[in-house]
């Protein structure tokens, strides 16, 4: 069975759509722990980012950067954290979160946003992206 992950590359799930290219998807995380966290990944299913061959592992990271940037540039935030779990779906993906301090990566919490802003803020992340 596909991963949840791979039904949203396939169209299947709806998805707030950041960027993509041939290879890569980036998506705002339905559980947010703060506006904007996005979820990059590879459109290949690959269960473990570090099983990823060298030269996609590095495409993804060029990528991750490129949707950080963009996040950067339009989130609140004194930083972009960059998380790697990979437990919770058995498809490889990097977490971007906008942060104040290191205290905001809590995988505990979540943020409420209602579809209009989860919309919002993807509109508004996609348009600075840079790819």
């Amino acid at each position: 069975m596909a991963s949840v992950f791979s039904m949203i590359v396939a169209g299947d799930i709806p998805c707030y759509k950041i960027a993509e290219d041939d290879a890569h998807l980036a998506f705002l995380d339905i559980r947010p722990m703060a506006p904007g966290h996005t979820l990059v990944i590879p459109k290949r299913e690959v269960d473990y980012l570090f099983d990823l061959p060298d030269a996609e592992y590095l495409a993804l990271e060029l990528f991750a950067k490129r949707v950080a940037e963009a996040l950067k540039a339009t989130m609140p935030c004194k930083r972009v954290a960059e998380a790697v779990l990979g437990m919770e779906v058995p498809h490889a993906h990097i977490h971007l979160v906008p942060i104040q301090s290191e205290a905001d990566v809590d995988f505990r919490k979540h943020v409420e946003l209602t579809p209009v802003q989860m919309a919002e803020i993807a509109a508004k992340v996609s348009a600075a992206v840079k790819l």
